[in-house]
């Protein structure tokens, strides 16, 4: 049978360092780049929350000012219900176009208030 040479590979010390280092340099940056992934995924988790809570609250508004506004027209409707004649109608339609006009101005600016606090964004007066 033939003998079996084997030379052993020797890695240069060197080398052996620089590899080390350059492990060592990676190891750094993947840890670095997991700590940003971790903040930005925190980050985000608080503004959906916040947004989650400002689109409950955008939400209760839109579902209390339905209610005003059906509210209204019932009370509308029962007075025209009770109305002597055609002038006390036409009165009682002015007077509700007018009122329910200025509520929905008074909610839309309320519901616009609302959601920009919600998404911090700041409106003009």
């Amino acid at each position: 049978m033939a003998e079996q040479t084997t030379t052993s590979f020797q890695v240069p010390s060197e080398m052996r360092a620089f590899a080390e280092q350059s492990v060592e340099q990676a190891k750094k940056a993947f840890d670095s780049v997991m700590t940003a992934a971790q903040s930005a995924a925190s980050a985000i988790e608080g503004q959906t929350v916040a947004a989650q809570a400002g689109a409950k609250d955008v939400q209760r508004k839109a579902v209390a000012f339905a209610e005003r506004n059906v509210d209204a027209s019932f009370d509308f409707a029962r007075k025209l219900v009770a109305a002597k004649d055609s002038e006390e109608v036409m009165k009682l339609h002015a007077d509700y176009v007018k009122a329910h006009m200025q509520a929905l101005s008074d909610q839309a600016r309320e519901l616009g208030q609302t959601a920009a606090r919600a998404t911090g964004a700041k409106l003009k007066d």
